[in-house]
């Protein structure tokens, strides 16, 4: 008997790293809608009384960075009357920059790197168990401070849930963990009550809990939050941002980047891909690999791993995809529509499994069924 168990954890925008990623995208999002052609790296720190802007745009557009930042911050729940801010921001490097062209053949890759894209048919968008419900708990979690469900609650907040597995089908939930941070003046007791009431119940409706741990602000009280607690950077949660940890990860960040970065369009490429594999019925879960070199625009690599559930062999598989999807990074912002002002959507509650997202469609599986039919004759 193989025995496993999963976990995967999720934050609400009021984490500090993540309200880093969401002020970096929406800053993206502000110049891609004024310059199509905007190239943004945008790197965002968040400390006590402190909050710093930095990285490297370019863009036509006349944009007030800082602006957008206090904007974002007092949106999610903070005060910031008594915040520094500060902006460190540049011109990409025109080595960089003369490397990145417009056509569909001559764009390369912003960077080298590997991405990789995930899909299982565990759940209905494809996604992992775990990170799905992590997703949902903290989205529960904002969801019933916005709406006054759970009062004295403040924005900073985390989510994890851990499920067995037996010879690789679901078996239980294990553990499920809600930290949340609330006010001096709240009760406990009844923030533990509520949380269970309006949160947790409400996500795992239909589940058997009766052998779950459920652990509600295990460390006791969570007064001091956010950034006056913790230091928040852009891309320090791409695993909550990706597939929990179920599958690899490039190591790059998504959050900050326009869509010349194949750390991010890649990526979202890749999990299309992956998607549709899926979907298409070729596996049960499948992981899509592509390497890139900087100023290339093919691929330099690419890799299919099902995990043994292909219902053909990978190889068969792996040229199927060749020839239904183009990689080149101008074919893939132009594919699945990547610039436009749509980044703060990804930057809270992960980048995949929300079906909006240009990259989650499924479009492709007669293509893939009919190239493999033809492939197999």
């Amino acid at each position: 008997m193989n025995r496993r168990i999963i976990t995967s954890e999720s934050v609400t925008k009021g984490h500090p790293d993540k309200l880093a990623d969401l002020i970096a995208d929406s800053i993206l999002d502000e110049c891609i809608q004024r310059d199509l052609d905007s190239r943004v790296a945008c790197e965002v720190m968040l400390t006590y009384g402190k909050v710093l802007i930095a990285g490297e745009i370019t863009t036509k557009a006349d944009v007030n960075y800082l602006h957008i930042a206090k904007v974002v911050i007092e949106e999610t729940g903070y005060n910031t009357s008594n915040i520094d801010f500060e902006c460190r921001i540049h011109t990409q490097s025109i080595d960089i920059a003369n490397a990145v062209e417009n056509s569909v053949d001559s764009q390369g890759a912003g960077d080298q790197g590997i991405v990789y894209g995930y899909a299982t048919n565990e759940t209905e968008n494809f996604m992992p168990l775990a990170i799905e419900l992590a997703h949902k708990l903290t989205d529960r979690l904002t969801y019933c401070k916005e709406e006054g469900f759970i009062e004295d609650i403040l924005p900073d907040g985390k989510s994890q849930v851990s499920i067995e597995y037996i010879n690789e089908r679901f078996c239980k939930i294990t553990n499920i963990t809600v930290s949340c941070q609330h006010k001096e003046n709240k009760n406990i007791k009844i923030l533990k009550k509520e949380i269970k009431e309006y949160v947790i119940n409400y996500v795992f409706k239909g589940y058997d809990l009766s052998e779950t741990e459920i652990l509600i602000n295990p460390s006791g009280k969570f007064v001091l939050g956010g950034f006056d607690a913790d230091t928040g950077l852009t891309g320090r949660k791409i695993i909550v941002d990706s597939y929990g940890g179920i599958a690899h990860h490039g190591g790059g960040a998504y959050s900050g980047k326009d869509p010349s970065k194949v750390d991010r369009s890649g990526a979202y490429m890749g999990r299309y891909i992956a998607k549709n594999i899926v979907a298409a019925g070729l596996a049960d879960k499948c992981e899509v690999a592509i390497g890139y070199a900087i100023g290339r625009a093919e691929p330099t690599a690419l890799d299919i791993n099902t995990f043994y559930t292909g219902k053909i062999s990978e190889e068969l598989i792996k040229k199927a995809v060749r020839k239904v999807f183009d990689m080149r990074p101008k074919a893939i912002i132009e594919t699945l529509k990547l610039k436009y002002p749509l980044y703060a959507k990804t930057a809270v509650g992960g980048h995949f499994g929300r079906a909006f997202f240009t990259w989650e469609k499924t479009d492709k599986v007669k293509e893939l069924k009919e190239v493999v039919l033809g492939l197999n004759l």
